[in-house]
């Protein structure tokens, strides 16, 4: 059996591409890679699999899937504190107070597995490499799709969405040492064939208690920002919904761009046609997609793993 500790095989890295609600698909790969014995050495994690990997890496993946398989449209639609002075339309500070009550002050330095997040740098384009200090400020700065949430702050540098560089890190997991990576793509099936997938119609107007705007501003105002946001009737998709399919859809570009330049050594496509980047209260679905895209390369990995154990081409690198 294979297994990411042996270190007889060098170690096994696992790269979580991005994909917003889509993402919830990485905690069923990861539940049947580790049933099968295949335990990742390194975690590189963009956007919501930086989440995801987070939580794996900190222990806490069960109180991720918990809170996950829990959530409703509307329970979604509370967590979205939208904000119209600032950077991005939601301020995300309800999901940063759910994540704190789970991880408040776990260092990365501490993670083991080794965990690394990748967010963009606001006006030079820099790719950068979170691994050192909390895990929340890196996941927030990991998933902070532009123009969506607020971009955050880190050793004085404008943070915000790692897919605009690295969608699926499979580099970060080869420049840590792994000899083997694993690489897992949500939107190989959404924007391979050119097509471009809306939420406008996943998405119901939320309840007026969900939205943070001041009583004063009426009824007449909250319908507008709803319909401005989510969009609504015939009148086409909302900001948000064209904001981050414009996003995907760049996404997706690199993420081809980057894997054939850097192939992984094995790749797991979870198949998630007909599920919107904004469809979070699906997460049984989602977590169950992952799992069998997962079951179906399995063997084929393991029996890639077993090889090199046996050839030994990898134990001298880490003897």
């Amino acid at each position: 059996m294979a297994h990411g500790r042996t270190g007889s095989f060098g170690k096994i890295g696992l790269a979580l591409g991005g994909g917003a609600a889509r993402g919830w698909a990485h905690i069923g790969v990861i539940r049947a890679l580790e049933q099968a014995g295949i335990v990742p050495d390194i975690i590189a994690g963009t956007s919501i699999g930086a989440v995801v990997g987070g939580c794996r890496a900190a222990g806490r993946l069960d109180e991720l899937e918990g809170f996950v398989r829990d959530l409703t449209r509307r329970k979604v639609f509370g967590y979205l504190d939208i904000n119209l002075a600032g950077s991005g339309l939601i301020t995300g500070q309800k999901v940063v107070e759910r994540l704190e009550g789970h991880l408040q002050n776990v260092s990365m330095e501490a993670l083991r597995p080794r965990f690394v997040a990748v967010a963009t740098e606001i006006g030079t384009g820099n790719e950068i490499w979170l691994s050192r200090g909390t895990l929340v400020e890196a996941m927030r700065a990991s998933y902070a799709i532009p123009g969506i949430f607020k971009p955050v702050r880190i050793d004085n540098r404008w943070l915000f969405d790692g897919a605009l560089v690295n969608p699926v890190p499979v580099s970060v997991c080869r420049a840590l040492g792994a000899r083997y990576v694993i690489a897992v793509n949500l939107n190989s099936d959404l924007c391979g064939r050119g097509t471009v997938v809306t939420d406008q119609h996943t998405l119901d107007a939320p309840p007026p208690e969900s939205l943070s705007i001041a009583a004063a501003s009426g009824r007449a105002a909250r319908k507008l920002i709803q319909r401005q946001l989510f969009g609504g009737g015939d009148s086409g998709p909302g900001i948000s919904t064209v904001m981050v399919d414009a996003f995907n859809i760049v996404q997706d570009r690199i993420a081809r761009s980057r894997l054939a330049g850097d192939p992984p050594d094995a790749i797991i496509n979870p198949r998630l046609a007909g599920i919107g980047l904004f469809d979070f209260h699906r997460a049984d679905e989602l977590i169950h997609r992952g799992m069998i895209a997962a079951l179906r390369e399995v063997d084929d990995v393991r029996r890639e793993l077993n090889a090199r154990r046996s050839n030994g081409h990898d134990t001298a690198a880490y003897a």
